[in-house]
């Protein structure tokens, strides 16, 4: 095989990987504070394709629709924070079972808002063509995933790690209660991360219906690497987050690549490694 081949087959891994990013690090960074495995978190990037798409009908603007989706899936995070998860502490198995009732509920509610026809969001035309490099051929909109999950990646780094708001959420991820001692509001920093990481998915929702497109059942099709990324990388932690996006976006798309029958062993088997030698994931801590 050539080495356009490689070349090419690892940068759609790479902004395969900057998708997943965005819809794992919420995912992540929800556990990590409130010990919440969200079932429901696929939905927020499925529901966020599909109000981007609505609101590209209506207005025809993709930027209001990337604010609109990110912004109506945070409120959706909230409510069933606030008025759901928050009467079951403690409770794993609540919890859990709660989350996916609220799956299931959004994908029914999908298909009976939207039908059952797959839909991919127009974009615009600047992100449309590609940008020719000798042979090779990058897509302009992929480039653009990239970017907007580095800028994204880098402003969570920065909130978390240089300023008074990351430390508290830190302080939330290390130890709940010693948090809750020294007079940190844990619940109301929780309803932030929720917010938040609903945000990112339904973000990462908009952006990936740009070429995945959208259609129901596209939350539990995403939801395992969602969960991948996060065991392999670490629950909790940004970082861990950010490499455990790559190696599933890379492994995903040279699985399927090289050896499509055996596309899931060369995603799962990894996974299983890593945990055997580090159960805490890459970047976890016990």
């Amino acid at each position: 095989m050539s080495g356009e081949f490689w070349i090419t087959q690892a940068f759609n891994g790479l902004s395969y990987g900057a998708l997943l990013f965005l819809l794992a690090s919420g995912l992540s960074l929800i556990f990590g504070v409130m010990r919440i495995v969200n079932m429901a978190h696929g939905s927020y990037f499925m529901l966020g394709g599909y109000v981007g798409l609505s609101v590209v009908w209506r207005t025809g603007s993709f930027a209001a629709a990337l604010l609109a989706g990110a912004l109506a899936l945070a409120l959706v995070g909230v409510g069933m924070e606030r008025f759901f998860l928050r009467r079951l502490p403690g409770q794993t198995l609540g919890q859990a079972l709660m989350t996916i009732g609220f799956a299931l509920i959004f994908q029914d509610l999908a298909l009976l808002i939207w039908g059952g026809d797959p839909y991919s969001i127009p974009v615009p035309a600047t992100l449309q063509g590609v940008l020719t490099a000798g042979a090779l051929r990058f897509p302009v909109y992929r480039i653009f995933i990239v970017v907007v999950a580095v800028v994204i990646g880098a402003a969570l780094w920065l909130i978390l790690d240089r300023t008074r708001v990351g430390a508290m959420l830190r302080a939330a991820v290390d130890d709940r209660e010693m948090a809750q001692g020294v007079g940190i509001h844990v619940p109301r920093i929780s309803f932030a991360v929720f917010a938040l990481g609903a945000a990112l998915a339904a973000l990462g929702g908009v952006i990936g219906a740009g070429f995945l497109g959208v259609y129901p059942g596209a939350d539990f099709e995403v939801l395992p690497y969602a969960f991948v990324v996060v065991i392999v990388g670490g629950l909790g932690s940004l970082p861990g987050a950010m490499v455990g996006s790559l190696l599933v976006g890379l492994l995903d798309n040279f699985g399927k690549a090289l050896f499509p029958e055996l596309s899931y062993f060369t995603l799962f088997a990894p996974m299983a490694l890593i945990l055997a030698l580090k159960p805490t994931g890459l970047f976890g801590r016990a």
